[in-house]
This record gives C-alpha cells, structure tokens and sequence, in this order.
C-alpha cells in the first residue's frame, strides 16, 4: 500500500462530514453534471470517494462505474449504494488504468477534485482520452491553487513533510492547457468558488 493509498483510508471516515462543509458548491456540481448526461451513458466517476456523486447521478444514465485507490473509500461507497437500492453502479478498488477499463468504453468520465493529485498529469489525460469514446466529455471540478501564491506556497510545504498527499498548484490557464493538449476540446469553464479558486471544467475528446 502506497502513502495515498494510506492518507485516503484514513480520510474515508471523515470525507462525507468534509464534503459537506462545502454542501452549495458540490449540489452545483451534480447538478451541473446532470445537465450534460444521457440516459443511454455509461459514466466513468475517476476517484469516487464514497461515491456521492456516482449515487445522485445514478438515475440519470445508463450505468456508473466508479473507481478508487481506497479500499476505505469503496467500501463505504457500496454501502451507500445497498442503503439507496442503486443497481446500475459498480464500484472497484483499481486505478484508471487498470486493463480491465476497455478502450473507448465510456461516453463521460468525471474527474472531481482529483486533477491536482495526480502524478503524471500528461499520462492521465492520455487514459482519460483513451478510454472515452469519439465525441465524450471529461467533466472536471478542481481547485487552481496557483492562483493564490500564498495558499499554493503554504500546501507545498504542508506536502513536503508528508501530512498531505502532494499537489499540483495549477493556474487555470494550466489546467485547461494540460487538457487541451490531449485532442480536448473545452466547452465549458466556470469559477465555482471564488475564494478556493475551483474551476468546473467540461471537455470534449476530439
């Protein structure tokens, strides 16, 4: 088990309560989401975390297959989904690239707050492509603390002695660079939160 693989078991049992401190901003994100969805699409929801926003999409699509690196994570995520009677969510403990994800196998794959983390950003954005079909969307909310020199100086130091996973401190103009550069086309950018600079972002695969 690897250090984030660690840090989010650990986090699993506080990210609802966490979440929800931000509870306008994430129903704008389901709700933004929904706007963009097809009943016949089959969603990828990359980094599920406890599968709130798999659950409250459910019903608006084909299928959802979400996945995470906690095995925490999921678990509380399955949980849900017998609480709620979802039937057409899958959850697994795997990564994004894990051979089991089918080539050009998915119409929407949702990125929330995850962007950031990753370590290879290029690589990812390689994956993600791959595995949408011609014309699907990667739909995106992720904090640019690049914008905020003093709040991206302080994450980096708090990263370095290891309390948090590292983070990448994107400016928006880098995020949606960093997309782009991998045959997207954006269609959608909008500033969710002002003071956390987090930006929704929707792509589509050229």
């Amino acid at each position: 088990m690897n250090k984030s693989e660690k840090f989010w078991d650990k986090m699993a049992k506080y990210f609802d309560r966490e979440e929800r401190k931000d509870e306008p901003t994430n129903i704008k994100i389901i709700e933004k989401t929904r706007n963009r969805l097809k009943i016949s699409d089959n969603v990828l929801d990359y980094a599920c975390g406890t599968g709130t926003v798999a659950i409250e999409i459910a019903s608006s699509v084909k299928t959802v297959n979400g996945i995470d690196i906690s095995s925490k994570m999921i678990e509380a995520a399955k949980g849900k989904t017998v609480e709620r009677k979802v039937e057409n969510i899958d959850f697994a403990q795997t990564t994004i690239f894990d051979e089991k994800l089918k080539t050009g196998s998915f119409d929407v794959i949702l990125c929330f707050y995850l962007l950031h983390l990753v370590e290879d950003t290029p690589k990812v954005m390689q994956r993600i492509n791959e595995l949408l079909k011609p014309g699907g969307l990667i739909i995106s909310a992720t904090p640019c603390m690049g914008e905020n020199t003093f709040l991206s100086v302080l994450l980096s130091l708090v990263s370095k002695i290891g309390l948090i996973p590292k983070i990448r401190s994107f400016k928006i103009s880098e995020l949606e660079d960093s997309i782009t550069k991998r045959n997207f086309e954006i269609v959608e950018t909008e500033c969710l939160h002002q003071s956390g600079q987090q930006y929704f972002i929707v792509a589509k695969k050229i």
